[in-house]
């Protein structure tokens, strides 16, 4: 018997040796494998579990009816819908513990879907040939897939291709025995942050929270981050979030690659999840260090991070801006919600003294979001520094305050 199985999916009319292949490296490891094919034209090689048929009709269609669109795009969707239903479906029955997707433009396309429609903890491959590209958004990837270069694989097995197919197979196998799933006994509250050189206060937060029998899971709010953040958010998987590092919010509006998406900070409100938010790093917009800085940024000051990544730093104008585009977010919260406005600044290097300090551009962001807080936002102020005790200490009590009153759920 098969410790662990492994779902293996892909076009078993034009890539059969391949999946063949890979599915004879898992058996030889002692896993089990579960074939999906999700061709359109041609027919399997051989007998697969779940035919192309069984998924076209589980995206409501036949593959009749994707043929006849005479449209590639629009077929491989339709098996794209169906494989992700069936994924989680079968998932959800105990069917598989990983998946494995392998293509090129087209599979992959297909695969980032599949992998998406499981939850975090399914160990998600997919060999392809366009992994780590451009092509790729980031906006499309699950927080916990994984991804290895199909090198030389466009037609055919050969040696080459073969290192990372085998590589795959091996590395979904002993994800799916060593991976340790969320344990959902204790109730999770969702942080973002930066590193420690820019924000600490989930040093103190993080042992707090966990002493009064909370989870606590902090997010690098570094665009991917982010977005894993969001999608957690919007499955309801938070008991409380604690929203301190919203500059992806500043990220998106100003045009940065660096984001996560125009929705940040609007999971949480609009699953009705309690949050508590604050505007850590909100006067910086960081940048690809390697690329050339936008022409519309410009002029303004800066802060070389490392080699991948430099903040430049916001002016009047422009933080107003950013306060406008967070209020907004707010505006669209069904739960409950506190704003904490630290009014002695919002990450390590805009302290009185530091070098990136900018009363002014400080004062400006402060009177900008008192003037447009949503009414059913909580807005607290402390005359702190984001980094300091006095900070926590309000953001603790607010908490604190939430449970007496039974706002945040104790699982």
């Amino acid at each position: 018997m098969a410790d662990r199985r492994i779902l293996l999916v892909g076009t078993y009319d034009t890539k059969d040796d391949e999946l063949t292949y890979i599915a004879e490296v898992l058996r030889r490891q002692g896993g089990g494998v579960v074939t999906m094919d999700v061709s359109v034209l041609g027919a399997a090689a051989g007998p697969v579990d779940v035919t192309k048929h069984q998924v076209a009709e589980a995206a409501g269609s036949s593959i009749a009816e994707a043929i006849a669109a005479g449209d590639e795009n629009f077929a491989m969707q339709v098996m794209a819908r169906g494989a992700s239903v069936l994924a989680a479906r079968m998932y959800g029955e105990g069917a598989f513990n990983g998946v494995l997707v392998l293509g090129g433009t087209m599979g992959t396309d297909l695969a980032l879907d599949v992998c998406s429609a499981l939850p975090l903890g399914v160990p998600k491959y997919i060999v392809s040939t366009v992994a780590f590209s451009p092509l790729i958004p980031a906006a499309r990837l699950p927080a916990d897939i994984q991804m290895i270069l199909w090198a030389g694989g466009l037609y055919g097995l050969n040696s080459v291709c073969k290192a990372s197919l085998s590589q795959a197979a091996g590395a979904v196998l002993g994800a799916a025995r060593a991976v340790e799933r969320p344990d959902r006994r204790k109730p999770l509250i969702g942080m973002t942050s930066f590193g420690k050189s820019f924000l600490t206060y989930m040093v103190r937060l993080k042992p707090e929270l966990e002493a009064r029998g909370f989870e606590v899971a902090v997010f690098h709010a570094t665009g991917m981050g982010g977005r894993a953040f969001e999608s957690l958010a919007a499955q309801g998987a938070f008991a409380c979030v604690f929203d301190f590092a919203t500059q992806e919010v500043g990220n998106h509006i100003n045009g940065s690659a660096i984001t996560a998406g125009a929705d940040r900070l609007t999971a949480a409100g609009l699953a009705g999840t309690p949050q508590i938010v604050a505007p850590g790093c909100y006067d910086l917009v960081d940048l690809v260090g390697w690329q050339p800085l936008p022409v519309a940024l410009e002029g303004l000051a800066g802060h070389a991070h490392n080699r991948l990544l430099t903040s430049v730093v916001l002016d009047v104008p422009r933080r107003r801006i950013v306060a406008q585009a967070l209020a907004e977010r707010l505006a669209q919260a069904r739960g409950p919600s506190a704003f904490v406005l630290p009014l002695g600044g919002c990450h390590a290097l805009d302290r009185a003294g530091a070098d990136l300090h900018d009363a002014e551009g400080i004062s400006a962001f402060a009177e900008a979001m008192r003037g447009l807080c949503p009414q059913a936002v909580v807005l607290h102020e402390t005359e702190a520094h984001i980094n300091d005790a006095g900070f926590c200490d309000l953001v603790l009590q607010i908490f604190d305050d939430w449970c007496a009153r039974g706002l945040v759920a104790r699982g």
